[in-house]
C-alpha cells in the first residue's frame, strides 16, 4: 500500500506517459506436453503418468485442465478392482465353506482339486490385480525409498507364494503342519481378498484425490467458451480462446464475462462470488474492472479485454491452486523422518514375529509363522500416514479458492495457524481504498477553479488513488484537464508531487503533498491552515497542500471511508489472540482517527512510516517472540511482506506485492484476512487428526498383528482383517481430509 509522508498521503508515486494503444494479443497455443508429480514429493517430475518412486503413489498432472476426463490411473484401478473382487468373493467363499458343518464343497471335491481350485482363482488376482503393487515395491527396492508399496507388495508375495509352493509340491512340507484332510494349508484366500482390499482403497484415495481437483476444475469451467466481439460496428460471436487484447467485447444481461477487462459503456451488477466469496453482486460503471467468468446481472456492457487466456485471474488462481495442492507443510518433514526408519521397523518387527512364532509358538508353526508375519506387513502399511498431510493441503487450498483466498504453499497455511501478531496498512485494507475529496480551501483572492484545474493536472498522470480523487474531483466541477503532460510531473519521495507546467505559455511550478515539501521549497503557510488541517485530521481526513508559482493557494481534505466490516473482522481477531498493528505514512492524527473507529490500541499504531521502515517495523515485531503476518498491497509493501513470517497480499494490489506474498486475497479487505486465518487453523487442525488417526492406528494394530493377545485371549490376527483394517485407516484420514471443503461455511469461531 503506498504510505504518505506526515501530512500527506503518498510515499512514492510513478507518472505515466500517455497510454499507448493496446497491442494486439498472439493467443497462446496450448502446451500439448503435460508434466506429472506427485503430490508427496513434488520435486518427482516426469512427462508421463506413472507412479512415485519414492512413496509409489500415483503421480499427477502439475497442470488443472477442464477437458481432462477420469484420471487413467484411477480407471485402470477400477477395472483391476471388479476383476479381483469378482474372482475373491467366490475364492474367500470356497476357502470358508470348510468350516461349514456340511462342507458342500469339500463332499464335492477333492482336497487337492480344492486347493488347485482355488490357485487357478487367486491367480489372476495376484498377477493382473497386485500387479501395481509389485512394480511399486520392486521400485521403491531399487530406488532404496522403501514405503507401504513395499509392505503390501511383501505381504502378498509372502502369502502367495507360500500358498503356491504348498499347493505344487506338498511333499516339502512335514506332516506336524497338514490339516485333518491331510493337506497343507494354503493361504490364496488371503492373497486375493488383500489385493482387494488395497484395490478399494487405492480407488477410494484416487476418487478423493479427483474430487479436490474437480472443485478447481468446475471453477475453471464457468469461464465461457464463447464471446460475442465487436468489431467495425459488427457484432459476431468467436471462440473466447481466440480473443486478442485490445479486443471490444459486448457482454448481454444474464451473460458470463468472457475474459478480464475494463467497461466501456453501460452499468450492472456483477455477480463475483466465484472468485470473492460473497453473495451480493457489486455494481460495476465505466472505467470498473471486470473479471472473466464472473455473471452479469441486468444490464448490457461494452468492455475492452485487457487480459486473455492464461493471463487471465480465473486462469492464475487455478494454476497457483494446483501449486499449493502439491506443496508440503513443515510438519510434513516430522512425517517423513518418521517414515524413513518406520518401513524397516515394519519389516523387521514380521520378521521377529515370524521367528518367535517359529520357534516357541503352538503347532503347526509355519503357518502360524506366516499369518504374523503377513498380518504386520499388512496392517503396518503406512497410507493413511503418508496422505494425513497432502490430502489436508489438497482439500484447503481449493476451498480457499472458493473462498477467495489463494494459498501459494502448504507453508504458509501452516504458518496462518500459528500467527500471533498482523501488521495492514490502513489505506484499502482497514479504509475502502477509495479516497473522495471531502473539502478544498481556497483562501480568498485565489481563483478557486483555476487552483483547482492546476494541481488536478499535475496529478493526472498519477494512479495513485489519493491523486485519482483529486482529478475526479476537479472534473466533477466541470473543469477541462486535458491530457497528461509527459515528464511535466514528478514524484518526491514520501512527501508529494512537483509538477512543471506550461499554461497559456507561461511556466509554473505547483506544489502538493505534504508541509515538508512546501517548507524545502521555502513556501510559507499560514498558523490558520495549519490550524485548519490538524481539525480536520481529528476527523480522519488526509491533508495536502498545494502552492503555484512559490505561494501557498489552498489545502485539500481527502476522507477514505473505514471499511464497514473492518472493526467486527478486528474485534474477531483479537479473539482469536492475533494482536493488529496498523503500519501507515499518514500523519499521527488521521492514523488515531480510524483506531479510535476500530478500537485499536493507541500502542499499536504506528503513522508517519516511511515505506523504507516497513520492513524494520515487522522484523521488531518478531524479534519479541511474535509470528507476524503483514498484509499490503503496493510496491512498498514488497520488503515487509517477504520479511514477515507470511505476507498477505491485495489481490488488487501491484504485482510486486502480489510476488512477495504467500497468501493472495482476491477481494482485499479484513473479512479476506480473517477468512485466512481460519483456513490456517482449521488445516492444522485437520492434520494434527490425521496424523493422531494414523500413529494411533498403527501403534495399537502391528502388536495385535504381532500376536500379542494371543496368550491372553487366543487371538491370532487374519490377514484379510489386518487388509481391511488397512484401508478403513486410509478411508478414515481421506474423510476427515474432505471435511475441511466445510471450514469457511461454518460460523465464525475463535477456535
Amino acid at each position: 500500500m503506498h504510505t504518505p509522508h506526515p501530512g500527506h498521503a503518498w510515499h512514492e508515486r510513478t507518472q505515466k506517459p500517455e497510454r499507448e494503444a493496446p497491442k494486439k494479443h498472439v493467443p497462446r497455443v496450448p502446451s500439448t506436453e503435460t508434466e506429472w508429480t506427485c503430490p508427496m514429493h513434488p520435486e518427482v517430475v516426469q512427462n508421463r503418468p506413472g507412479s512415485c518412486p519414492k512413496c509409489g503413489m500415483a503421480l499427477e498432472p502439475k497442470a488443472f485442465r477442464e477437458e481432462a476426463g477420469e484420471d487413467r490411473e484411477y480407471v485402470d484401478m477400477k477395472k483391476r478392482l471388479v476383476v479381483s473382487a469378482a474372482l475373491s468373493i467366490p475364492l474367500f467363499l470356497l476357502a470358508m465353506s470348510d468350516l461349514l458343518p456340511s462342507d458342500p464343497v469339500g463332499r464335492a471335491l477333492s482336497p487337492r482339486g480344492l486347493v488347485l481350485l482355488e490357485l487357478v482363482l487367486a491367480t489372476p488376482v495376484v498377477v493382473y490385480g497386485a500387479k501395481p503393487f509389485f512394480e511399486r515395491a520392486v521400485l521403491s527396492l531399487k530406488t532404496r525409498s522403501l514405503n507401504m508399496f513395499t509392505l503390501i507388495g511383501l505381504g502378498i508375495a509372502a502369502a502367495y507364494g507360500y500358498s503356491l509352493v504348498a499347493a505344487l509340491l506338498p511333499s516339502l512340507f512335514p506332516p506336524a503342519i497338514r490339516d485333518h484332510r491331510g493337506t497343507v494349508p494354503v493361504y490364496f484366500e488371503a492373497a486375493a481378498v488383500i489385493t482387494t482390499l488395497v484395490l478399494v482403497g487405492q480407488v477410494i484415495e484416487l476418487r478423493a484425490r479427483t474430487r479436490t481437483s474437480h472443485a478447481i476444475r468446475a471453477l475453471l469451467s464457468l469461464a465461457p467458451k464463447k464471446a460475442r466481439r465487436v468489431r467495425d460496428g459488427h457484432e459476431e460471436d468467436v471462440l473466447a480462446s481466440g480473443l486478442a487484447i485490445g479486443d471490444e467485447l459486448r457482454v448481454r444481461p444474464g451473460e458470463r464475462v468472457p475474459t478480464d477487462g475494463t467497461i466501456l459503456q453501460g452499468d450492472s451488477s456483477i455477480d463475483e462470488s466465484m472468485i470473492t466469496g460473497e453473495p451480493i453482486p457489486v455494481d460495476r460503471s465505466p472505467g470498473d474492472r471486470v473479471t472473466g467468468g464472473t455473471l452479469n446481472g441486468d444490464g448490457a456492457l461494452l468492455m475492452r479485454a485487457d487480459q486473455v487466456g492464461e493471463d487471465t485471474l480465473l486462469a492464475k488462481i487455478v494454476a497457483l491452486v494446483a501449486e499449493a495442492a502439491r506443496s508440503r507443510a513443515p510438519v510434513q518433514k516430522t512425517v517423513d523422518r518418521v517414515s524413513a526408519w518406520f518401513v524397516p521397523a515394519v519389516i523387521a518387527v514380521a520378521v521377529i514375529a515370524f521367528v518367535l512364532w517359529l520357534l516357541v509358538g503352538p503347532e503347526p508353526r509355519l503357518p502360524h509363522a506366516l499369518v504374523a508375519a503377513v498380518s504386520v506387513l499388512i496392517i503396518a502399511c503406512p497410507c493413511a500416514l503418508g496422505l494425513a498431510t497432502p490430502m489436508s493441503i489438497m482439500v484447503a487450498t481449493g476451498t480457499g479458492a472458493h473462498a477467495g483466498v489463494l494459498v501459494k504453499n502448504g507453508s504458509a497455511l501452516e504458518t496462518l495457524a500459528q500467527v500471533t501478531a498482523l501488521v495492514v496498512d490502513k489505506t484499502g485494507t482497514l479504509t475502502e481504498g477509495k479516497a473522495r475529496v471531502h473539502e478544498v480551501f481556497i483562501p480568498e483572492g485565489e481563483d478557486r477553479d483555476a487552483v483547482v484545474r492546476l494541481v488536478a493536472m499535475a496529478e493526472l498522470a498519477s494512479e495513485h488513488p489519493l491523486a485519482r480523487a483529486v482529478v475526479a474531483d476537479a472534473r466533477e466541477r466541470g473543469l477541462d484537464l486535458g491530457s497528461p503532460h509527459e515528464g511535466a510531473a514528478r514524484a518526491v519521495r514520501g512527501k508529494g508531487v512537483v509538477a512543471e507546467l506550461t499554461i497559456d505559455g507561461r511556466a509554473r511550478e505547483i506544489l502538493f503533498g505534504s508541509p515538508a515539501l512546501l517548507c524545502e521549497r521555502s513556501v510559507e503557510i499560514p498558523e490558520s491552515a495549519v490550524a485548519k488541517a490538524e481539525s480536520l485530521r481529528q476527523n480522519g481526513a488526509t491533508v495536502s497542500f498545494a502552492a503555484i508559482g512559490g505561494r501557498w493557494v489552498g489545502l485539500w481534505a481527502l476522507l477514505d471511508p473505514v471499511r464497514s466490516n473492518a472493526r467486527t473482522v478486528v474485534h474477531e481477531l483479537e479473539r482469536r489472540g492475533i494482536r493488529v498493528v496498523m503500519l501507515t505514512g499518514d500523519a499521527r492524527t488521521s492514523a488515531r482517527a480510524v483506531a479510535r473507529h476500530l478500537d485499536l490500541h493507541e500502542a499499536d499504531v504506528f503513522a508517519q512510516v516511511l515505506p523504507e521502515d516497513k520492513a524494520v517495523m515487522v522484523e521488531r515485531l518478531a524479534e519479541r517472540g511474535n509470528v507476524v503476518a503483514m498484509a499490503g498491497d503496493g510496491i512498498n509493501d514488497a520488503p515487509a511482506l517477504a520479511a514477515a513470517d507470511v505476507g498477505i497480499a491485495m489481490g488488487t494490489g501491484t504485482d510486486v506485492a502480489i510476488e512477495s506474498a504467500s497468501v493472495i486475497l482476491v477481494k482485499g479487505d479484513l473479512k479476506g484476512i480473517s477468512r485466512a486465518f481460519r483456513l490456517g487453523h482449521a488445516t492444522m487442525r485437520n492434520i494434527r487428526e490425521n496424523l493422531i488417526l494414523a500413529f494411533g492406528y498403527n501403534a495399537l494394530a502391528i502388536p495385535i498383528a504381532a500376536g500379542v493377545l494371543y496368550p491372553l485371549f487366543g487371538w491370532l490376527l487374519s490377514p484379510m482383517i489386518a487388509a481391511a483394517a488397512m484401508s478403513f485407516s486410509s478411508v478414515s484420514v481421506i474423510a476427515n481430509a474432505l471435511r475441511l471443503r466445510h471450514a469457511l461455511a461454518r460460523p465464525e469461531t475463535t477456535g
